[in-house]
């Protein structure tokens, strides 16, 4: 079969390798259909930031089942699924507390074990998602980047009826941002230095938009005034300037969910530190996208988001194309951050 192979100093390459085969009982054999590119795959590929090389990346899927395990009764043949990326161990003390993503002891698809990024893949039973009907191929690809955000959502109790605020517009903000409509928030603002990001989000039901090198946080913070209660703001840029701009522009007694990985250190000025004590704000970390009965709450959600047309796609989709065309397009990024989702096409 044909898989992307990347190797140490951000080489990509079109492989044939050999077809993975079902070894154990709970184990299925699935035909990729589509896979993204992930933020936290461009690391992996151009800055030394796999576990180990040669590697094939990717766990934003979905596919068909096309074999199973003896031990398999969740899956036939033709199921069409997502992959729940996360394998934890289910027996350690934060597994027992249904803290997955917690969990020590866990094997990663696309990370720890090969990925997504080839014709077939075999995967435990855990690691898949079994989609309704009516969901397509295209959408499943989408599950995982969707649930980081729900997952951050429902860790702030929810968003019914609350001002939500997005800062950082790129794809996984712009699927919160949905979500949150989803969830039935009262408003959503998003916040990002790109203008296209912001048009986009207008464009996708954001409430308000705001340019914050247009804008300084003082100003943004006065014009969020009217919904500054019962807010949640959620940063999914993953830089020191947006997680201050956060607790600056957040509202008094307001949920500030941390969403974006950092790759700098961050120092808080005594100010804006003193802001979260002066407004009583809730820091809370959010990590991974997995809560109880596995893989969660937020994967069932989503499944209902997509079946009831709630959540837009085409425009999120940067570039999408076969094995050729997808090297080409994750090649170009030369380590730069994707402006909307790389996809690869194996249909």
């Amino acid at each position: 079969m044909k898989a992307v192979v990347v190797n140490e100093g951000g080489a990509l390459s079109i492989q044939n390798i050999e077809m993975p085969k079902i070894t154990s009982p709970d184990q299925i054999l699935v035909k990729v259909a589509y896979c993204g590119l992930c933020g936290s795959d461009i690391p992996r590929i151009f800055h030394h930031g796999a576990h180990f090389y040669p590697i094939t990346l990717g766990h934003e899927f979905s596919g068909t089942v096309v074999d199973t395990g003896h031990g398999v009764t969740e899956f036939d043949n033709g199921d069409l699924i997502c992959c729940v990326p996360l394998l934890p161990c289910f027996k350690c003390d934060e597994c027992q507390k249904h803290y997955y993503s917690l969990c020590k002891n866990y094997t990663f698809v696309g990370s720890r074990i090969a990925g997504g990024f080839a014709e077939y893949i075999v995967l435990d039973k855990k690691n898949a998602f079994k989609l309704p009907k009516g969901i397509s191929p295209l959408e499943g690809a989408f599950f995982e980047p969707m649930t980081v955000g729900m997952h951050a959502l429902l860790l702030a109790d929810g968003c019914e009826g609350k001002n939500v605020v997005i800062v950082g517009g790129g794809t996984i903000g712009l699927l919160a941002m949905q979500c949150a409509k989803a969830m039935g928030a009262k408003s959503v603002a998003v916040i990002d230095i790109n203008q296209q990001r912001l048009d986009l989000a207008k464009k996708l039901g954001a409430d308000a938009v705001y340019h914050s090198q247009k804008l300084s946080s003082e100003a943004i913070h006065q014009a969020l005034s009217s919904s500054r209660f019962d807010q949640v703001v959620l940063e999914t840029a993953g830089s020191p300037v947006t997680v201050n701009l956060s607790i600056e522009i957040a509202g008094p007694r307001a949920k500030i969910a941390l969403v974006g990985t950092l790759h700098h250190d961050i120092t808080l000025p005594e100010k804006t530190f003193g802001l979260i004590l002066r407004k009583e704000l809730q820091i809370l970390g959010s990590w991974m996208n997995y809560s109880a009965p596995w893989p969660g709450k937020e994967w069932q959600l989503v499944s209902q988001y997509f079946i009831d047309g709630k959540i837009k796609l085409d425009e999120l989709i940067a570039g999408m194309g076969d094995f050729d065309s997808f090297i080409k397009q994750v090649t170009a990024l030369n380590g730069r951050p994707m402006n909307g989702k790389i996809l690869l096409n194996c249909m």
